[in-house]
């Protein structure tokens, strides 16, 4: 008999594994993931979510077998991306049943990101989520859980305070550069490499501190759509340029801010010219987009550099941080709660439809053997109907009593088996989750 299904996930995250690792699991084109996931999705996992960002490569798993699961997509992996075994399981981790759900509770509120309170991650959950449902990787299982998430997080922002002064990686990476340029007085004048995501952030939070900036792109629609956003006078501080140009603008500008989607580094040690002021540049990208700048007077910043502020801005924002947790902890035990309701209400129509039908097809036998005449049969049936409604009354009201207890799942597979009700004939379909529909490819 299978093993009852359940939602499994594999994290691997800021939290545990490192950044060198992180650059060669991440999954940077959705042709690759279709068909990764395809590999993995079966029997065993019918419903499969790859959720790969700066910070962390997860897999949202519905399962029979956890066990099984997390060996086969270690091994692809393994195979895929070249890495060890070992090392891949050794900077892993896994959350099972409620555990997986509370996790990506916290994944959606952004209580477990770099940053703590940015809001950059439920949009990447968002279209990770449209990915797959939009390609049949996941359905019923994964829409009712995403939906609960993404009301697990207005909550937790309306709430609380943990996402005010910080949104992303990018505002403390401003935030840092704001305070850089202060401490050793350089002009507010900054490079914008990339039109993704992370880009656009940057360059938003860098306006809005009053820098000029130069924005590097390989698309230059998507810098003109960017420009577009903003009214005439303001335009002004914004320039555009196209790759041929990055060398030399790299030695203009005493701020760099650079995250694309390359797999590889596109500034590199030989590009570099002396200049006769500090520069300090911020890597936003996961593979890195800067590689190891040998010029001592180039400071790099990279994403896990980043930490210690957001630890910081942690500590300010304790007291909210507690309650967005007892918000995600009561969301966690709503969703599984409500499950059991998904359950039960099915299973008491059910066994109403089994006595209807046994009270009927005993009518029309005592009809036709002439025990009652048919002139009677509307009134019979009504007697019937409601005998068997005031005898499942106190049974089926003990029953939803039965779905905040903890042997509720034991108590409904019992009766499932007493009456001989498949559970599979009481799943029902729920409402499709809104996905954000925007793209943010560099």
């Amino acid at each position: 008999m299978e093993k009852e299904r359940q939602y499994y996930v594999m994290s691997f995250s800021h939290k545990k594994t490192p950044l060198h690792l992180r650059e060669k699991l991440a999954f940077l084109d959705e042709k690759e993931i279709l068909l990764f996931l395809n590999k993995i999705k079966d029997q065993i996992v019918p419903e499969i979510i790859l959720l790969s960002t700066c910070n962390r490569l997860e897999f949202y798993c519905y399962t029979s077998d956890g066990t099984k699961v997390k060996q086969k997509i270690l091994e692809e992996l393994v195979n895929l991306k070249q890495i060890d075994f070992t090392l891949l399981e050794e900077s892993l981790e896994t959350y099972e049943d409620i555990g997986a759900v509370h996790h990506i509770f916290c994944v959606a509120s952004s209580l477990d990101s770099v940053v703590v309170g940015e809001t950059q991650i439920a949009g990447q959950l968002k279209s990770a989520y449209k990915f797959c449902f939009d390609s049949n990787l996941c359905s019923k299982n994964f829409t009712r859980l995403i939906h609960f998430a993404f009301k697990c997080a207005a909550k937790v922002r309306n709430q609380t305070q943990i996402s005010d002064n910080v949104t992303s990686v990018a505002s403390v990476a401003v935030h840092q550069a704001k305070k850089l340029q202060k401490q050793f007085n350089l002009a507010k004048k900054a490079l914008v490499v990339g039109m993704g995501e992370m880009g656009v952030l940057s360059a938003k939070h860098l306006l809005s501190d009053g820098y000029e900036i130069l924005i590097c792109n390989r698309n230059p629609q998507k810098i003109q759509d960017f420009i577009e956003q903003y009214p005439v006078k303001e335009r002004a501080q914004i320039k555009s340029c196209d790759f041929d140009y990055l060398q030399k603008a790299l030695q203009e500008y005493p701020f760099v801010f650079s995250a694309t989607a390359s797999s590889s580094p596109i500034i590199l040690d030989s590009m570099v010219e002396d200049v006769i002021f500090e520069r300090f540049w911020f890597d936003l990208a996961v593979p890195r987009d800067i590689e190891g700048i040998t010029n001592e007077k180039i400071k790099i910043f990279v994403v896990d550099d980043l930490k210690q502020i957001a630890e910081e801005n942690l500590n300010l924002r304790k007291e909210h941080t507690h309650r967005a947790y007892e918000i995600i902890g009561v969301a966690t035990m709503e969703f599984s709660q409500w499950l059991q309701t998904l359950e039960i209400e099915p299973l008491i129509k059910k066994i109403r439809e089994l006595a209807k039908e046994a009270s009927l097809k005993e009518l029309q036998r005592a009809i036709k053997k002439g025990y009652i005449p048919a002139q009677y049969q509307f009134n019979v049936e009504k007697i019937l109907h409601q005998a068997f409604n005031v005898f499942l009354h106190q049974p089926t009201q003990n029953l939803r009593d039965q779905v905040n207890k903890q042997e509720s799942d034991i108590i409904i597979e019992s009766i499932k088996n007493f009456f001989g009700i498949h559970k599979d004939s009481l799943l029902i379909n729920t409402y499709k989750c809104e996905y954000n529909t925007s793209s943010n490819k560099d």
